[in-house]
């Protein structure tokens, strides 16, 4: 099924029109009797979509919580009948004035998933094998890049009643910002998140390859979509420590981050094998609940 977080649409509310309208009320009867009123056209959309004016770019509504309702298009005014002018001197007046038309909006429907926590990295540096082993979530893991197509979610279990959701988005590429590899496509899908896990690839095959290069560019990248999601609070996770020798992976994984003069949280792990997944799960939850690193 294709993953859709973008549409446009047109609504008209009253006459209605090609796009989702509703239905035109009723006539008003006699008896100083009201037209009926038409009834109102439900949109369901999934919880998180961001709602804005095609044409203007104003944000209409931001539906971030279960059940939130949002007037997007508002019925045509009613017309007056022949009561209301009535006079002394007219007692039978014929005089009534017709409905005014309803709304017409081209509105833009962005979808923003509701994570607690973003994966961030290059293709192929080990998201999706890290999101499989804290949750059960079950993206596809191929040995080539972009094998992730669109954001996945998984539900992290660290103990009764206490759990976080991971979102994992395609991997970003330098030039990211420029149309390269899949783009900034759904890097707004982020933007919800209170925590960045930025996953780098220690032991690349690529014998070109630079962790600490590409760690840069994708922070570079992340910087050149939205400065204020490259503020967000954000955490270094080496990832495929298992490939290299056990004896050389605290000097290697010292060295990579005093390379990349990182003050922040750093974390060791193997996403395939499990290593160090747990405690950094720990870590992330009592982030969540605490606001602090472990």
């Amino acid at each position: 099924m294709k993953f859709v977080d973008e549409a446009r649409i047109e609504i008209h509310s009253g006459k209605g029109g090609d796009g989702a309208g509703a239905r035109d009320g009723e006539r008003g009867r006699g008896a100083q009797c009201n037209g009926k009123g038409a009834d109102d056209v439900v949109l369901r959309v999934p919880t998180g979509t961001v709602i804005t004016n095609a044409e203007t770019g104003e944000t209409v509504a931001d539906l971030a919580e279960d059940e939130q309702v949002a007037l997007l298009a508002r019925g045509g005014k009613g017309g007056l009948g022949n009561v209301n002018f009535k006079s002394s001197t007219n007692r039978t007046p014929r005089k009534a004035t017709p409905g005014e038309p309803g709304e017409h909006r081209t509105l833009k429907l962005e979808l923003k998933v509701l994570a607690d926590i973003g994966l961030l990295g290059l293709p192929n540096a080990g998201k999706s094998t890290f999101i499989r082993a804290v949750s059960a979530a079950r993206p596809k893991v191929a040995d080539y890049p972009f094998t992730t197509l669109h954001p996945h979610l998984g539900v992290v279990r660290v103990g009764i009643d206490r759990s976080f959701v991971i979102a994992d988005i395609p991997g970003l590429i330098e030039g990211a910002a420029e149309g390269a590899g899949l783009g900034h496509e759904f890097l707004r899908h982020l933007a919800r998140t209170r925590l960045l896990l930025h996953i780098v690839d220690v032991a690349p095959f690529d014998p070109d390859a630079d962790p600490a290069r590409d760690a840069r560019s994708v922070a570079a990248e992340l910087k050149k979509f939205d400065p204020a999601l490259h503020r967000k609070a954000r955490w270094l996770v080496l990832n495929k420590m298992d490939m290299l020798p056990a004896e050389e992976r605290e000097t290697a994984a010292a060295a990579l981050v005093r390379k990349l003069r990182w003050r922040g949280p750093s974390f060791c792990i193997s996403a395939l094998t499990g290593e160090g997944c747990r405690e950094l799960s720990f870590a992330v939850m009592k982030f969540l609940e605490t606001g602090k690193a472990a």
